[in-house]
């Protein structure tokens, strides 16, 4: 049983105020401070933990009932059995693979967390068309179902009728290696993640394309938030004032991140920039991919989700050709959610309840 569900079902049970169950409940166990503990999976290295810093750093847990706990994972596959096991109530994934998990009857939602997407980097003095590739090596961090890769591709044959899996050579690797093949020119371009991609900027290569720009050429929409925090269902529907507190707490940390130069500066350890221009490129990265508060296009996530379908098959998408339905977490209607849920106890509390 997850912490944070099963310690609330505990404090219901021993009949704590129904008005803390809706704002949220207190936790029976892992208290801090009298607040529920909300716990992330994250990679250790991940780029998602310069928000979580911020969140626990400027107390956004604390200021809307909550404290985060964040548990470093060696890798993306540690994150999902944290996660599926129930030793974290959170983890970070692409809308993709909860979209094909949700098809196959895992009850898993998704709340937006960044659209940063990476681009197909070429050497300063590398190829000016995507045509003057053809016969070069591409390197691509994540394996030959990249989901850039795959938008790159589709885009490059739509758009300028080469087939870059067909016309060119394919090297795949970590995005450390990656970057230092592609650095040292080794590769005639680089797909990589996008902050890797940042770093390849910083230091002298050039975005042929971007993903973003593949995408709305081929209609698809730039606004598609690809990655976003992750939770079961059950917290959404038993505890949505839990899950409301924790997407406040990331807008408040994002809006914050966006405004203010100086909150950056207690994040450069976890960034690990080596240069200054590399730390700016990092910074602008990460806000350019920072979604809005709007809720998802469904419709445009849809086309995305096609496209994976027809590129990747069932080995991506697995049975998800089309989009579930209940993938993605509305902000703004969680918030109405929670409002409602909280309305509802503190209707039903009685005096005798409260302690």
């Amino acid at each position: 049983m997850r912490v944070v569900i099963a310690a609330l079902r505990r404090a219901a049970a021993a009949c704590l105020s129904l008005s803390l169950l809706a704002s949220p409940a207190l936790a029976a166990e892992e208290i801090a401070g009298g607040a529920p503990v909300l716990t992330v999976a994250a990679l250790k290295v991940g780029t998602v933990n310069w928000e979580l810093s911020t969140i626990r750093a400027r107390g956004f847990d604390r200021a809307n009932g909550f404290a985060l706990k964040v548990e470093g994972m060696a890798g993306g596959p540690a994150a999902r059995i944290a996660f599926q096991a129930g030793e974290a109530d959170a983890m970070v994934a692409d809308w993709i693979w909860v979209a094909r998990q949700r098809a196959a009857g895992k009850d898993y939602v998704f709340l937006p967390y960044s659209r940063a997407v990476g681009a197909l980097m070429v050497p300063a003095d590398g190829a000016k068309t995507v045509a003057e590739l053809r016969g070069g090596e591409i390197g691509i961090a994540g394996g030959p179902l990249d989901k850039s890769w795959l938008i790159l591709r589709a885009w490059a044959e739509a758009e300028h009728g080469v087939d870059l899996a067909a016309e060119t050579r394919q090297v795949y690797g970590a995005p450390p290696l990656i970057f230092q093949q592609a650095k040292a020119g080794r590769l005639s371009g680089a797909v990589n993640y996008w902050h890797w991609g940042a770093k390849a900027a910083a230091a002298g290569m050039r975005k042929l394309a971007t993903v973003e720009e593949a995408a709305a050429a081929l209609g698809l929409s730039a606004d598609t938030p690809l990655l976003g925090y992750v939770f079961h269902g059950e917290m959404l529907r038993e505890h949505p004032a839990l899950l409301a507190a924790f997407a406040r707490a990331s807008r408040a940390a994002k809006g914050l991140m966006l405004a203010d130069d100086a909150v950056w500066e207690g994040l450069r350890a976890q960034m690990r920039a080596a240069s200054e221009a590399e730390f700016d490129a990092l910074r602008a990265g990460w806000r350019a991919g920072a979604p809005g508060d709007g809720p998802v296009d469904e419709g445009a996530a849809d086309r995305m989700l096609a496209l994976m379908a027809r590129l990747g098959g069932a080995t991506l998408v697995g049975g998800a050709d089309r989009l579930p339905a209940g993938v993605f977490v509305d902000a703004g209607a969680l918030n109405a959610a929670a409002a409602a849920s909280a309305s509802a106890d503190a209707a039903a509390a009685t005096p005798k309840v409260r302690r």
